[in-house]
């Protein structure tokens, strides 16, 4: 519980810090933004992903009069359900907008959400956990909200940021630095290397009280350290001595809650073998890979690999990867149908040729499609295979490319 005085000052500092700085970009999130009513909006996202930056120009260009707090903010350390009347009390009235940054650290903060809802108030929260936002979400804001994702800088906007051309070398600064703006302004490791250590240690390991951090910090890294590799639980418990598989679940869960890691899993028209059957973990950022290991020195095949799913993620379409006899990365789906197939590498060349479009053409059968693609760092070409065509495309001229439109 906090005094009143307390919060009023918070409320004062933090107004200061409201002016976006200079050298942001829009966002394509902006592009794409429409307010829907009075439906609470929830942006969750990655820590120091841009959201708060976002909120502060979904401000400036919408709204004349509005109220923010930050809840990260530690001065106001302790905020608890009964002080948001006190909060509410200071804001005033003739409020357009309330927004609410990282609020997910207050517990039962939809009480608060829903009675400014209720006197048909706008309302603006951010969220770096979407398991938190998701539990209160679905019980009093059931209805109420839209949910949006945020994260780092796509391959478009790290263009714009960096005043780049879009071509094989730009495309290969994307995946050594990554999208986190922070560190695409000094380029110091430390930035993402502290980034990790608060996601796992302050959001995971402190708010489930988690002893062995230990643990649970070598599989992180370990995880990390083998994006687009399979792995399966067991074979985590055995490798880092953890008791239970049901342990392992739970810590790969909040690594995906915090949008730290995502697990792609393996298609199956069967729900039972999803679940049974090995995922492939990928990462929310490839300069956060980078940052962390020393693995990706010259693998930068899975790191193209990573940010085609982080592309193909954003586009809200339901992933898979496909293994019969041989693999396919990427199997797209929208809705129950099957769009689109990807395979993934750095350079196409006589070594890997047969095997590439092998596991293309298989999945092609498998799922009647005529067409599939091979993303490479830098080639064009077209192959055909019976009566299956192949497209060859660079990775940077898919992104920019309205193939998924």
């Amino acid at each position: 519980m906090l005094l009143k005085q307390d919060i009023e000052l918070a409320i004062v500092a933090q107004q200061e810090q409201l002016t976006t700085k200079s050298g942001t970009i829009n966002r394509k999130f902006l592009d794409d933004f429409k307010v829907v009513g009075n439906h609470i909006e929830v942006i969750s996202g990655v820590r120091r992903c841009g959201k708060s930056t976002l909120m502060k120009k979904i401000i400036q260009s919408l709204y004349q009069k509005t109220a923010w707090f930050n809840f990260e903010d530690s001065r106001v350390h302790g905020f608890e359900v009964n002080d948001f009347s006190k909060l509410d009390e200071l804001m005033g009235g003739g409020i357009e907008a309330y927004f609410f940054d990282e609020i997910q650290n207050v517990p039962s903060w939809e009480i608060f959400v829903r009675q400014l809802h209720d006197r048909n108030d706008k309302v603006y929260v951010t969220g770096s956990n979407a398991a938190l936002l998701s539990k209160e979400l679905g019980t009093r804001l059931t209805g109420r909200h839209i949910r949006h994702e945020l994260f780092p800088f796509n391959y478009t906007e790290f263009l714009n940021y960096r005043n780049y051309e879009p071509n094989p070398s730009s495309f290969n600064h994307y995946i050594q630095l990554g999208g986190f703006p922070e560190y695409l302004d000094t380029e110091t490791p430390e930035i993402l290397q502290n980034l990790l250590k608060d996601i796992v240690f302050r959001d995971i390991a402190v708010r489930y009280g988690i002893r062995n951090t230990g643990s649970l910090m070598d599989m992180t890294l370990y995880l990390i350290s083998n994006i687009g590799k399979e792995f399966s639980y067991n074979t985590l418990r055995k490798t880092f001595s953890i008791g239970s598989a049901n342990t392992v679940s739970d810590y790969l869960t909040w690594l995906g809650d915090s949008y730290l890691l995502f697990f792609l899993p393996r298609f199956s028209w069967s729900a039972k073998s999803i679940a049974m059957n090995p995922r492939k973990v990928f990462s929310i950022d490839t300069g956060l890979v980078n940052a962390n290991t020393l693995s990706f020195s010259k693998d930068r095949g899975r790191l193209i690999e990573n940010a085609v799913y982080l592309f193909l993620r954003q586009h809200r379409t339901d992933l898979y990867y496909f293994r019969e006899n041989h693999e396919c990365d990427f199997v797209v789906f929208k809705g129950r149908e099957c769009k689109m197939l990807i395979q993934v590498c750095e350079q196409l060349n006589h070594d890997n040729l047969k095997r590439e479009t092998q596991g293309l053409e298989e999945a092609m059968n498998f799922f009647g499609l005529k067409e599939g693609y091979i993303l490479t760092l830098d080639q064009f070409d077209e192959l055909r295979i019976q009566n299956n065509h192949v497209h060859i495309l660079p990775v940077y001229q898919f992104f920019i490319s309205d193939l998924l439109d």
